[in-house]
């Protein structure tokens, strides 16, 4: 072993103890070792400097600002009011027809915001129905998540592994590249919340809560958007400036959809664009950011090409290259998500993705078929937390907002990795054949 590969391994077992331990926020614990990477040597300035400037992070920053537009502009607000409207009409089939729309918008907008908006909601109606929300509550959160899956910018996650790939030397991602696969995973999902999860969720006494009450994780920041209470309160309906921004939106994602310019560009140019149109001032825009999560972003970053440079990710390739190749690239692919699943429930989505989607390359290079379907595998199995409620941090909020026992999430979630594990497999070699 190398000098640079025994500081790189160190660092990372650093890395994963103190993310671990969750007692230091997660940026800080990423931006420590990428600052021991630079400081030793391990990783150049110039290098340090590509990760601070990657197109994924101005993607996020950008969409941050243009999401926290729409967010003041009370558009969000207004939308869960009408969906307590349907609930109340339609019984429980409103119920879930609201957590279907919460899954539908975590594709194109932060799924943090939008469960600490609609979950109170779907708790509150559920009550005036006479339901227990503890049916309901658990399924906000997976839907999110499992919504977040369906698009390029559903999910930090989806954009860091496409950028590590990028920089490893692949073609670029799409923006609706990964939607077919999301989308059967979603779907599935979707069948087994809505007929199964009700029963393994055991009812309790439903106690009294708001945003506000629940506690928040120390290491909320190492999920994909930060706290829930950076978000801003309910604010009234401002049709012109939601219009603007709804607009602005729209556009961004159709530049990028019809590849006229990369999802970097055109959101850049799209949070721009509302500051000039002043639907949201140059002030708030920069407490939009999450900063919090683009350092977290981008000190990961700096660890995945430690890796890279050292040769560690393609030594951990070849040992595992050497283990199931026998089986082929089917089998490689059904063990190498199931893997990704695991570490998932244990690491942030980040360090998981930063461990797996170099990984992810090297092993199809070296099985001798695309990387395709394994980057695509890491960006569904790294979100795909759903058998802890502290995989996630929506599954944090609901978790202590529906009272729920730890159990309650391994009974509901745990078949729930099962199925979209299988599922994802399915739908990746029908979508990106090897």
């Amino acid at each position: 072993m190398t000098p640079d590969q025994l500081v790189t391994i160190l660092v990372l077992a650093a890395v994963i103890a103190a993310l671990i331990w969750d007692k230091v926020r997660a940026d800080v614990v990423a931006l420590a070792g990428a600052a021991v990477l630079l400081m030793t040597g391990v990783v150049r300035p110039s290098e340090v400097q590509g990760a601070f400037a990657s197109p994924a992070l101005i993607a996020l920053a950008s969409l941050f600002v243009i999401v926290y537009a729409i967010e003041l502009s009370g558009l969000l607000d207004r939308l869960i009011e009408l969906a307590v409207v349907l609930c109340r009409r339609i019984g429980a089939l409103g119920l879930w027809i609201t957590i279907g729309l919460c899954g539908a918008a975590s594709g194109f907008l932060n799924n943090t915001p939008i469960v600490v908006l609609s979950a109170p909601i779907v708790r509150d109606a559920a009550r005036k129905l006479g339901l227990d929300p503890k049916r309901f509550l658990i399924p906000v959160s997976y839907m999110a998540v499992l919504g977040g899956c369906t698009t390029l910018i559903g999910t930090s996650t989806n954009l860091l592994v496409a950028d590590m790939a990028r920089v490893a030397g692949q073609p670029s991602f799409g923006l609706f590249e990964i939607t077919p696969v999301g989308l059967a995973i979603a779907v599935v999902g979707a069948l087994y919340l809505l007929l199964v999860s009700g029963r393994l969720i055991r009812s309790g006494p439903d106690e009294e809560g708001s945003p506000a009450e629940v506690e928040i994780e120390p290491d909320m920041a190492g999920a994909q958007v930060g706290a829930p209470e950076l978000f801003v309160p309910r604010a009234e309906l401002q049709p012109r400036r939601a219009a603007l921004a709804v607009g602005v939106f729209a556009g961004v994602i159709l530049v990028a959809a019809l590849n006229i310019a990369p999802i970097a560009a055109s959101a850049l140019a799209g949070a721009v664009l509302l500051i000039l149109l002043r639907v949201i001032s140059a002030d708030e825009a920069y407490r939009g950011l999450r900063p919090e999560i683009l350092m977290l972003i981008a000190g990961m970053v700096v660890l995945g090409i430690a890796l890279e440079e050292s040769g560690l990710a393609a030594s951990a390739t070849n040992a595992l290259v050497s283990t199931i190749r026998p089986l082929g690239p089917l089998m490689a692919l059904a063990l190498f998500y199931g893997a990704t699943l695991f570490l998932t429930e244990l690491l942030s989505n980040a360090t998981v993705a930063v461990l797996c989607a170099p990984i992810a390359v090297a092993l199809g290079e070296s099985l001798g078929v695309s990387p395709r379907p394994f980057l695509v595998a890491v960006m569904m199995a790294a979100s795909a937390a759903f058998a802890t409620p502290f995989g996630y941090q929506t599954n944090v909020l609901v978790y202590q907002m529906g009272r729920y026992s730890y159990m309650d999430f391994v009974r509901v979630g745990l078949p729930l990795n099962f199925i979209t594990w299988a599922t994802g497999v399915f739908a990746i070699t029908r979508v990106f054949p090897f």
